[in-house]
């Protein structure tokens, strides 16, 4: 599964072909979550507060981008590395 972006010590990655809703794999210090596109919101595991409210607002600034890589994962595309948080 790609790492599509990784900043402050969380890694993004997205899987091809994989399930809706569009969504984010997180993992930081140990900790797995699902996160939603659209709003950032955790939609399955969870993150430390902080780790939580950087990848929200991280998904809300770079949706578009998180929605052209989904759509190319559905089509097993290559996906676009997308700057972080500490990057942009």
């Amino acid at each position: 599964m790609p790492i599509i972006s990784s900043f402050f010590g969380i890694y993004v990655r997205m899987y091809f072909a994989d399930h809706g809703p569009p969504h984010v794999h997180i993992e930081y210090q140990g900790h797995e979550a699902l996160v939603s596109i659209a709003d950032g919101a955790v939609i399955e595991g969870r993150l430390p507060r902080r780790a939580a409210s950087l990848v929200q607002q991280w998904c809300l600034d770079h949706r578009a981008e998180l929605e052209q890589n989904w759509a190319n994962a559905q089509a097993l595309k290559p996906l676009n590395r997308i700057a972080g948080a500490d990057n942009d």
